[in-house]
């Protein structure tokens, strides 16, 4: 795997040829992902705290989620399907924005991942990603399907909050991210675990960008 580049992107640009500089409350433009293989969860450990950021694995870069807008384009558009099973999309025929499980070269493909993370360092390797937040003009969903394409919800903002997401140390998740409305999103997420040679519980909290296009 390649190993990649932390990038902190400046507050203010400075126009160098000029000799002229933005000024200081301009905040930096947030990088734009909306397509290829992006951990929208990235998680590592380091000294003895977590590094919750986005892992670009395409340009094998990574960035703080404050950094980034993360954009399901008009492509991820589908209508909900009028199995019952579906029903926390909403009402069958409706629109929904969906960044799928399976990849689609034109969409976003969004994980989780902490394989920056070496087995042993959490008791059982256990991490636990809850979903805390989402403000947005529409709720949130993240589920799989199986072969038969039968769901299983990880998270549903619609259903009330926090919901979990166990993965662990060394894992790598990937799940369909649906958005019931277009819109720019804030998801809020805290992951947690317990360092085993400590018994130590520790957390970190992070908020991810999302905007979802008609």
């Amino acid at each position: 795997m390649r190993k990649p580049t932390r990038v902190v992107l400046p507050a203010v640009a400075v126009l160098a040829f000029t000799g002229l500089a933005a000024p200081a409350a301009q905040a930096a433009p947030r990088v734009v992902l909306d397509q290829g293989h992006v951990d929208v969860v990235g998680i590592a450990f380091e000294d003895g705290a977590f590094d919750l950021h986005v892992h670009d694995e395409e340009h094998g870069a990574e960035y703080a989620p404050s950094q980034v807008e993360l954009v399901a384009k008009p492509g991820a558009e589908i209508a909900v399907p009028a199995d019952p099973a579906y029903r926390f999309l909403g009402t069958p025929g409706g629109r929904v924005w969906v960044l799928p499980q399976v990849q689609d070269p034109e969409l976003l493909w969004p994980g989780i991942g902490a394989e920056e993370i070496e087995a042993g360092v959490f008791t059982g390797d256990a991490l636990k990603v809850d979903v805390v937040g989402v403000s947005g003009p529409g709720d949130l969903s993240v589920f799989t399907t199986d072969a038969f394409g039968t769901p299983s919800v990880l998270v549903d903002s619609g259903n009330g909050l926090p919901d979990r997401i166990n993965t662990s140390a060394g894992g790598h998740l990937h799940a369909n991210w649906a958005f019931e409305a277009p819109g720019r999103y804030q998801v809020k997420v805290k992951v947690t675990g317990t360092v085993a040679a400590t018994g130590q519980k520790v957390s970190a909290v992070a908020t991810y960008c999302f905007k979802v296009e008609q």
